[in-house]
């Protein structure tokens, strides 16, 4: 049973959330980020990515930046931009992009239920992405970005988030980027009861997207081991597993591996069956895949079966790496391999023909979804997936709910 909390919520003042909902700290670049909050000082990008308020020399690294993100956290509670709720709450948080709604449970999580396995993991972190959510987290003495958690579903859990969306919310609003945001706030100690306990009954949980910010959450509590605060816990929205939408993670490599596309495509056909195709290969099936090269789509489907005993073995990111991109492009090690990029499948198959097409790449391969089964099936077995397996969306938005250690 994994322990889920109420905290004192730090939450944008009635009227505010439309001027602090920003988008994740790691799906903008600075450019971007810079373009977002041009004229708007309430961004919560301002604290979660601070260097957009400095010049483009400085290191993102540096102590300044995340000296600024915590001025800037400071400011806006001084400012009354951000308030703290005056009781412990949980939150009930619903998206809506087009036809897909996902809606979740915001809550502290233990930081002794992910040490100890029962927040599972699927994906292996980079120690330099760890250690700077370790020092933001620090510096700024709070979690102001969820980790996306799935759950299996849960009838009582239901029952109280259906009664609890049948309320006013506290927040209403759609996204510069088309998504709805709406949050209900559970402060009824009864109700705060009847969400942990169903969430505990659910079993296990899985993390969908944040394993950095979960990893870091857990040092940051090492390091203040026996000192006051709520750093044994970290800011979590947890959605049922089969209400979440995943897109997938596309693959663009730098060069054929020596070969010339000819040579490429003679490679390739010694694993896989190769069709010209302008349509299926943009949108392909499981198990089928998309190849864009030298100007034209391909359907690759693979010559010997794929097994579906194994949980990681029959995805179809591994069975990619496994007969195509290790023996015949060489990337052995996707995580590391500078020749490889990976592309969010919000920006679709056109980005990835753009990017071969403008010479930043010399071959696109497009990808089914990873399902959220596939996800939790491997993260039982506690193997760990290829990199940049899953992209989930919409993505969560920022400065909704922030969750002070202090």
């Amino acid at each position: 049973m994994v322990d889920v909390r109420p905290f004192r919520a730090l939450r944008p003042a009635p009227g505010a959330a439309a001027r602090v909902l920003s988008p994740p700290y790691d799906v903008v670049d600075v450019a971007e980020a810079r373009a977002w909050v041009a004229g708007e000082h309430d961004s919560f990008l301002r604290i979660s990515r601070p260097e957009v308020d400095l010049d483009d020399g400085v290191d993102p690294h540096s102590d300044e930046v995340y000296a600024l993100g915590r001025r800037n956290l400071d400011d806006a509670v001084e400012r009354g931009v951000l308030v703290r709720d005056a009781v412990p709450t949980m939150s009930v948080y619903r998206q809506r992009m087009g036809d897909i709604v996902q809606t979740g449970v915001v809550a502290a999580v233990s930081v002794a239920d992910y040490d100890a396995g029962r927040v599972r993991t699927h994906e292996h972190t980079r120690p330099d992405k760890e250690l700077d959510r370790v020092r933001h987290i620090d510096a700024l003495d709070a979690h102001d970005e969820p980790v996306f958690l799935l759950s299996r579903r849960s009838a009582d859990l239901d029952a109280v988030v259906s009664r609890v969306v049948g309320r006013e919310p506290a927040v209403d609003l759609v996204s510069r980027d088309g998504v709805g945001h709406t949050v209900w706030v559970v402060d009824d100690p009864a109700e705060v009861d009847a969400l942990r306990l169903a969430l505990a009954r659910a079993g296990d949980l899985y993390v969908a997207d944040g394993h950095h910010r979960s990893a870091a959450a857990s040092r940051v509590h090492a390091d203040r081991a026996g000192s006051p605060g709520e750093h044994d816990a970290f800011l979590a929205v947890i959605f049922p597993l089969d209400d979440v939408h995943v897109m997938a993670y596309h693959r663009v490599v730098a060069d054929l591996g020596g070969r010339d596309p000819s040579a490429f495509l003679e490679s390739v056909g010694e694993s896989f069956q190769l069709e010209p195709d302008d349509v299926a290969a943009t949108a392909p099936a499981r198990h089928t895949f998309g190849m864009y090269v030298d100007g034209r789509w391909w359907s690759l489907r693979p010559r010997d079966e794929v097994g579906e005993a194994d949980a990681l073995a029959r995805l179809d990111v591994t069975v990619l790496q496994e007969r195509l991109l290790a023996p015949v492009l060489g990337i052995d090690d996707p995580r590391t391999d500078p020749r490889i990029a990976f592309v969010g499948g919000i920006r679709g198959p056109g980005e990835v023909a753009r990017l071969v097409d403008d010479g930043r790449a010399a071959v696109g391969l497009v990808l089914h979804p990873t399902s959220p089964a596939e996800l939790v099936a491997v993260a039982d077995t506690g193997q760990v997936m290829p990199p940049k397996s899953t992209w989930f969306e919409p993505k969560l938005g920022s400065g909704l709910v922030v969750h002070p250690l202090h």
